[in-house]
């Protein structure tokens, strides 16, 4: 008789505290074990009592397409040259939840969207009215079409890539398994990473924010992969020797100015015998000058600067037809060295006084230099065995396709993990043939990062998969409603004594799409206040038992309806 009255009472304290599907899970998972639940209510309690009670309220309509690190109000503030305002500047956190706008509709599934999108979801016609002559993008009636046209793209895109792939072997074209990744620079709306996708070939694609109103926002409404970002002060937010190939159409970078700078930023980024493409002037300027509007002498300088800074890089140039020019980064630097010798030039290598990590991607100013390849033949990183990650992440993989059935269907198409480790649950996604890409996020905060000698970065693209750096104690360089599923493991344990829960669930509420999902997995004290917040954002949260059978984890499902 006293066990069961402490247990009514027990139970009577969990239904005062406790949202009614935690107390089942609770009561289902821990059964009438009195000093379990006696625990796990005066932990309710506790968090109850000691947390304030706060009221998420929608952001004003203006704030419908706000990216907070990419405010156009605050770049002002910040000087033009070298595109410094077009970098991140992040201050003040969101206190609100970013409104959809009026109109808004699911994106097309895919691979329709590859080729449509709704009009009201990115109402931004000035695109459309500024290329029109170029064919990048037409309104017709109620939605957006991607024609695939392009300032260097005549022909279209998939005739640019085909002109590519005669100039240098893509997989699917002649079978050559060495270009798997690539970085777009100045992407427009990323219709060259999207024909690229036809060859087997991820592409990460950036662009500044710009005055055309949201081309990066253009390309993840087509579910294709892009973010904001710009060639300006700081490097690129990826480690060294990431990409098999980096591409600029007339992307208005300036390459040869600041002693090739931006050049020297594309080597860091570049594989041993990775491909930089550059189409548009000055390539072929013999030809193309009148076509620009350019002075013949003006452009046949830029090359040349162009080339010599090529060949202090130790680049060769492997083909240039049409407006297309080809170079190629070198295994290693040890002829290089020998030949530049010859001609009383050399290239500049960085030292440890001059720049940092290699793989430093985070906030860090570039330097004109070069990091020095070393001499082995065998370039890839250390090797990692995956077999007990992979078998971890296929399990949990298939419980994730159990619970969202948009997964096999290309109702997702956009997924981010935002603490990606070695890039298993993005692999896995592949491996079992889901129709979505996965934005493999890395947090500065993460253990194997670039202080050690394992930077689980580069593995991820080693891998064959697109990444990035972050600190999730600031906002994503993307627009609102670009993700359709956003999978966070461990994340809140890793900042909860960094900046608020809330904060990163206002985050993710922005760039998540309506209709969206969160898988969020985390220490189970962590979950109880995830989703307590989560609650009071208004979202439809469930918990669910780990499928790895570990009772001090749980898993948070978010539908964001």
């Amino acid at each position: 008789m006293v066990w069961q009255s402490q247990n009514l009472i027990v139970k009577s304290v969990l239904l005062c505290v406790v949202p009614c599907s935690l107390f089942l899970y609770l009561l289902t998972t821990y059964g009438n074990s009195s000093s379990v639940l006696i625990k796990m209510a005066s932990q309710q309690l506790l968090m109850s009592s000691s947390s304030s009670h706060v009221v998420f309220e929608l952001c004003a309509s203006n704030y419908t397409n706000y990216c907070p690190c990419h405010d156009p109000k605050r770049q002002r503030k910040y000087p033009k040259a070298r595109m410094f305002r077009k970098e991140r500047h992040c201050q003040e956190r969101l206190r609100c939840l970013v409104p959809r706008p009026a109109g808004y509709k699911s994106p097309f599934p895919w691979p329709q969207s590859k080729e449509y999108a709704w009009f009201s979801n990115v109402p931004f016609p000035k695109l459309v009215q500024y290329k029109k002559s170029q064919n990048w993008v037409r309104l017709e009636g109620d939605r957006f079409i991607f024609p695939g046209g392009g300032t260097s793209f005549p022909d279209g895109v998939n005739g640019y890539v085909q002109a590519l792939n005669r100039l240098i072997p893509l997989p699917l074209g002649l079978g050559s398994p060495n270009i798997t990744t690539a970085l777009d620079v100045g992407c427009g709306v990323a219709s060259f990473g999207a024909s690229l996708m036809d060859y087997g070939i991820l592409t990460m694609s950036i662009a500044p924010s710009d005055e055309h109103e949201g081309q990066v926002q253009f390309a993840l409404e087509r579910g294709l992969p892009a973010m904001l970002g710009v060639l300006s002060i700081h490097r690129l937010p990826f480690p060294s020797t990431s990409f098999d190939m980096a591409h600029c159409s007339r992307c208005l970078v300036p390459w040869t100015d600041n002693d090739g700078l931006y050049l020297r930023e594309m080597d860091r980024v570049l594989r041993p015998g990775g491909y930089w493409v550059l189409s548009g002037p000055p390539i072929n300027w013999r030809v193309n000058y009148n076509a620009w509007g350019r002075e013949a002498k003006e452009l046949e300088k830029e090359q040349s600067i162009l080339e010599d800074l090529a060949m202090e890089l130790c680049w060769e140039k492997v083909a240039e037809r049409d407006q297309i020019a080809v170079w190629q980064k070198p295994l290693n630097h040890i002829s290089c060295i020998h030949k530049l010798k010859t001609w009383r030039r050399h290239p500049k290598f960085c030292n440890s006084s001059s720049s940092s990590h290699p793989d430093a991607g985070w906030y860090t100013e570039m330097k004109a230099c070069i990091f020095a390849l070393p001499e082995e033949k065998d370039m890839h990183r250390s090797r990692v065995n995956f077999d007990e990650d992979n078998r971890r992440w296929r399990r949990r993989v298939s419980r994730y396709g159990e619970r969202l059935k948009s997964l096999c269907c290309g109702g997702y198409r956009n997924v981010m993990d935002m603490n990606a480790e070695f890039g298993g649950f993005a692999a896995t996604m592949a491996e079992m043939k889901y129709p979505v890409w996965v934005m493999n996020v890395v947090p500065v905060d993460a253990k194997g990062n670039i202080n050690n000698n394992n930077n689980s970065l580069g593995i991820i693209f080693e891998r064959g998969l697109i990444g990035t750096y972050m600190d999730w104690c600031e906002a994503f360089s993307t627009y609102p409603r670009t993700y359709d599923l956003i999978h966070a493991s461990g994340i809140f344990s890793m900042y909860k004594d960094k900046c608020d829960i809330g904060d990163i669930l206002i985050e993710m509420h922005r760039i998540v799409r309506p209709k969206g999902a969160l898988i969020i997995r985390d220490d189970r004290d962590i979950i109880m206040r995830v989703k307590e917040t989560t609650d009071e954002m208004r979202w439809n949260g469930t918990l669910v038992l780990s499928e790895d059978n570990d009772e001090s984890e749980m898993i948070l499902l978010v539908d964001n309806t």
